[in-house]
């Protein structure tokens, strides 16, 4: 089949190169002219597991192709999928401009029947105001032309993407013509083959869902931090209430794991936008604004525990940062636990010897001109010259350490785990002064 993508971030390269993989003819469109010389020679600044070998396979066959032409993108493409970014602003609202554009370029430039899919989260409404464009445009231009819009909301997690696309939990498919939902099945047929996975409604419950999915896991990560303050007020270890809740059932052990808060694009994005698009009806969402409130409350916890350790002399002290992405396996900081840490640790006159498996280019992106930041090549190196270690991010390679070379090349033999990695009585053991989240301290 013959599938356009305008937009070749992050869910329009993973959707275009999956789709590829399958056998699809896919063409990549985007207005970044510099992003599209470089996607067409295969090279990607995209830190996603096995997403490069896709690129490599579908390019060299012919089957994924880029282009920065809206015409040419609509003249290849039946199914022409909208992936741009909205961005969010401050006051949790989305900025659905990009998409708005994509909609008139295609009612700018279509000459026969072209099924419209929506696949960047944007706010209830949005599909609506999409055909709106494309039946005004077409209207202006004298064509009366058949299309069919889609709501097809996208479910994958940053360093699994891959997996999630070609073997998902759920298709969401909103739609108000049943005639486009089985052309839907039919595209999406590689991916369904085991079970029905396809789940069928209206385009605006569709667009819902999708907010509704990360704004209930978000939930569940603010109700175990939550828990995890109360743990150490009165001295249970959330580790051990973890196991014991996750055993029912009907909770499970997903996304109950306590920390050091969320971060990325989406839970932040999504649960800010969920909680205001009905503001200005009269509705506040109290559940969705406290789930973002304690959760901006717990990146904070770091800083917090080492202030308990350390005092008024902090502002003297070099802390060693073991993870700065928002989760492993990815290179985004946006909404990262460090970057909290960091700026409260720069604020008061510390300095920061940082290392990532695969950020490191990210912060010094963001933070090259901090003389107070030393960004480094490995765990070791980021140890050498440091006072505590701080863990924000859980990466393989942080889970089974050399304890002893920790002991033997920081100042003080003091770990701040932000993901609960290691055992509070093994570091007892050694001489560590260990602080987890939810230890009963």
């Amino acid at each position: 089949m013959k599938i356009t993508i305008y937009g070749a971030g992050y869910v329009g390269l993973i959707t275009g190169a999956c789709m590829a993989q399958v056998g699809n003819d896919v063409l990549c469109v985007d207005i970044d002219e510099e992003k599209i010389r470089r996607l067409s020679k295969g090279k990607t600044n995209i830190h996603e597991p096995g997403l490069q070998k896709l690129l490599d396979e579908n390019i060299k066959a012919g089957r994924l192709k880029f282009t920065t032409s809206a015409a040419e993108g609509v003249e290849h493409g039946l199914y022409l999928f909208i992936a741009v970014n909205v961005p969010s602003e401050d006051l949790g609202n989305c900025d659905t401009q990009n998409i708005l554009t994509v909609a008139k370029s295609i009612a700018d430039n279509m000459h026969s029947y072209r099924i419209i899919i929506s696949k960047s989260t944007a706010p209830v409404g949005t599909s609506d105001k999409v055909k709106e464009i494309i039946s005004n445009t077409l209207c202006e231009r004298g064509e009366k032309l058949e299309f069919d819009m889609i709501s097809n909301p996208e479910f994958l997690k940053t360093g699994v993407a891959i997996d999630d696309f070609m073997k998902p939990d759920r298709i969401i498919i909103g739609s108000d013509n049943p005639r486009t939902i089985e052309l839907m099945r039919e595209l999406f047929s590689p991916f369904n083959h085991n079970r029905d996975r396809i789940v069928a409604m209206d385009i605006r419950s569709a667009e819902l869902t999708k907010y509704a999915a990360n704004a209930l896991l978000a939930t569940k990560v603010s109700f175990m931090n939550e828990l995890s303050n109360i743990s150490e007020i009165l001295g249970a270890d959330i580790e051990q209430v973890r196991i014991g809740i996750g055993s029912d059932p009907r909770i499970g052990y997903h996304f109950i794991y306590p920390g050091c808060g969320y971060g990325g694009s989406r839970f932040p994005k999504d649960v800010r936008a969920l909680a205001h698009c009905t503001e200005d009806q009269g509705y506040i969402a109290e559940l969705l604004n406290a789930v973002e409130a304690v959760n901006y409350r717990q990146k904070e916890k770091l800083f917090e525990k080492l202030t308990k350790h350390y005092g008024e002399s902090l502002k003297d002290k070099t802390i060693a940062i073991w993870g700065l992405s928002f989760k492993p396996d990815s290179a985004d900081m946006r909404g990262a636990a460090s970057r909290v840490l960091m700026r409260q640790l720069w604020n008061i006159g510390a300095k920061v010897r940082a290392y990532d498996p695969a950020s490191n280019k990210a912060c010094e992106e963001l933070y090259g001109d901090k003389e107070a930041l030393t960004i480094c090549n490995s765990a070791e190196e980021a140890l050498e010259g440091a006072d505590a270690l701080v863990i924000p991010t859980e990466w393989q390679e942080f889970r089974s350490p050399d304890f002893n070379k920790i002991i033997s090349t920081l100042n003080d033999p003091v770990i701040i785990d932000g993901r609960n990695l290691y055992k509070p009585d093994h570091m007892k053991d050694l001489g560590i002064t260990y602080y987890g989240i939810g230890r009963g301290e």
